[in-house]
């Protein structure tokens, strides 16, 4: 059974930096495509980042461009991703999604299979 669990959520100052983790079980995650998705109150999900862990090809959205940072530890079973700059607008629950044994890194929520539970980020002063 596949599982996904995402952690490192929190209260951040604006500025400030947050590292999210996503501990993947159930199969290898060495041929996998790994979405970070966000969604705040009232909003679609929108896709933040996303990887293929066979080579690490990245992908971002336009509004975590030059600020956000993703990245596999395929010995750990586990994508990160690290946030700096934070603002005030990056509000949502983030979740991480996994589609096993796929070569194409999306940004779209329905080209993934299994989901965590998300965590909250808040980012306020």
């Amino acid at each position: 059974q596949v599982q996904l669990v995402e952690s490192g959520g929190g209260l951040v100052q604006p500025g400030g930096s947050l590292t999210l983790s996503c501990r993947v079980s159930g199969y290898n995650l060495n041929y996998a495509a790994v979405g970070w998705f966000r969604q705040a109150p009232g909003k679609e999900r929108e896709g933040v980042s996303c990887i293929k862990t066979s080579d690490g090809a990245t992908d971002y959205g336009d509004s975590v461009k030059g600020r956000f940072t993703i990245s596999r530890d395929n010995a750990k079973n586990t994508v990160y991703l690290q946030m700096n700059s934070l603002k005030p607008e990056d509000t949502a629950v983030y979740y991480c999604a996994t589609r096993p044994h796929s070569y194409f890194p999306s940004l779209f929520p329905a080209d993934y299979d299994y989901w965590g539970q998300g965590t909250q980020v808040t980012v306020s002063s």
